[in-house]
């Protein structure tokens, strides 16, 4: 059985008064470094809000009290929705949920274990594979498809994942027209646009360009999106000792900054957009300046991350979960446990990159989605804890087994054993000369065969009219 929305938040890497130092801090670059706006629309409204604008640099600054009142703005929760109520989920405060990520141009195929150019084929199947991987909550889209043009992209991402997945689907935007036809098409879903904001089953996201930047189209895509009063997510990425100073503290200070500069923008926008404040960050092979993802520093920055979230009352979208490797190997394994366990002991809202993704984001596997669910299941056991109250303590249990007894048969054991612990789906319990008999198969052939079993049984499709619909008033979708 699936768990999500545990409290998290007992893994805490800073102190209060780090984080106030960094806030303070942040204050202090809003109005005295200020962030550069390259979107003419974005910049007017800065303007229009009464920060102070250079018109020849593009900066924007902006005081403290400004800062803070646009931030009071932002709703303390948002609601993801999926098209089967079960999926969906509410971030905020210290609850965890988990999710894919992207986006990856690279697939490590199942049958050859090459890595070849993403397809909009795999997208489909991938969704499909997620939907039935009870661990992960929402379905990012993964991979940018290699064989559709940059026109269709945003619809034809976003179609592939609602026509295989029940649970929620968020993306990367990367066109104006993309975001006008994606959200169209939730509304076809939906029944109405209202039903639609009620009940989002979409969300996006639209970055912000590390250190303090705010580019042209992405500015331009977050006033669509705000405007248009959908889930948008505003990440920053900033890399340690490349796109931010070396330390960590320097990071976390860049990362908050570019961020919450995405945050103020949907609230000048449109006040009460539902926003998530969102992290990117990790550090660089200062030997090579290589983007690494599966570094120990990225599940710190991005758990410190769930902090500030909280410090600001705002929904956290944080990065973990992901490995350098090149395969389903060891490094593979703790790399990604790792970074999302340190996350959701944090408490972060939604832990995206969570599921499938290696080589330093570049490719996603098939079987690393069903090994990440395996992780993610363990994570969410970690997260809820131990719960102490009278009969967890089993006092009258121990003293009715009393000195050398057992609890195999005792009816303390029948109702919590299925719900104390952990039971995995994929992780091997046999005894070897069982093992040997069963073909001695290792982790990876283990989910090499899930994602086949998966892949056969479990089927998701729109109804037929919707389908119809969609297909015939909305153009450039690839059926």
């Amino acid at each position: 059985m699936s768990q999500k929305g545990l409290e998290g938040g007992s893994y805490k890497p800073l102190s209060q008064e780090s984080i106030d130092k960094i806030h303070q801090a942040s204050l202090r670059v809003f109005e005295e470094v200020g962030f550069q706006v390259n979107s003419e629309t974005a910049l007017s409204f800065f303007d229009q809000a009464g920060a102070w604008v250079d018109s020849e640099t593009h900066v924007v600054r902006m005081p403290p009290q400004m800062v803070m009142d646009f931030l009071s703005r932002a709703p303390s929760e948002v609601k993801l929705c999926g098209q089967d109520e079960e999926h969906d989920i509410l971030l905020g405060g210290a609850r965890v949920f988990t999710g894919t990520g992207g986006t990856a141009l690279n697939v490590i195929d199942v049958e050859t274990d090459l890595t070849r150019r993403a397809t909009l084929d795999d997208l489909k199947q991938i969704a499909r594979l997620v939907d039935g991987l009870e661990n992960i909550h929402v379905f990012m889209l993964p991979i940018y498809p290699s064989d559709i043009s940059a026109e269709v992209v945003d619809v034809n991402r976003f179609f592939a994942a609602l026509d295989n997945t029940t649970k929620h689907v968020m993306g990367g935007v990367y066109t104006l027209n993309g975001i006008r036809q994606a959200i169209s098409m939730a509304e076809i879903i939906c029944g109405s646009p209202q039903e639609l904001r009620r009940r989002p089953l979409i969300s996006m996201i639209t970055c912000s360009i590390s250190p303090l930047k705010i580019d042209s189209l992405y500015g331009d895509m977050l006033v669509q999106i705000a405007k248009a009063g959908l889930p948008i997510v505003c990440p920053a990425e900033p890399l340690s000792g490349a796109t931010a100073p070396v330390t960590l503290a320097g990071t976390l200070l860049i990362q908050n900054v570019d961020s919450l500069a995405g945050v103020l923008l949907t609230q000048v926008v449109n006040s009460g957009t539902p926003v998530i404040y969102a992290s990117v960050a990790s550090n660089t092979d200062l030997r090579d300046l290589k983007y690494v993802t599966g570094s120990i520093e990225m599940g710190l920055l991005n758990a410190a991350g769930a902090q500030m979230a909280q410090f600001y009352q705002l929904p956290f979208y944080a990065t973990a979960g992901m490995s350098d490797s090149k395969v389903i190997d060891a490094q593979c394994g703790y790399e990604s446990a790792l970074t999302s366990l340190l996350c959701a002991l944090a408490g972060a809202n939604f832990i995206h990159d969570a599921a499938g993704m290696m080589e330093f984001a570049l490719s996603v596997s098939y079987e690393k989605y069903v090994v990440d669910n395996e992780i993610l299941g363990m994570v969410m056991r970690a997260v809820e804890g131990i719960k102490v109250d009278e009969d967890t303590l089993a006092f009258d249990v121990i003293k009715e087994v009393g000195p050398g007894g057992h609890f195999v048969s005792s009816d303390h054991t029948r109702k919590y054993m299925r719900s104390e612990h952990y039971y995995p789906s994929l992780s091997d319990r046999l005894d070897r000369e069982e093992w040997e008999t069963q073909g001695g198969k290792d982790t990876c052939r283990r989910a090499t065969e899930r994602v086949s079993q998966l892949l056969s049984e479990h089927q998701f499709g729109l109804p037929s009219s919707i389908r119809k619909r969609i297909l015939s008033e909305i153009p450039g979708i690839i059926d």
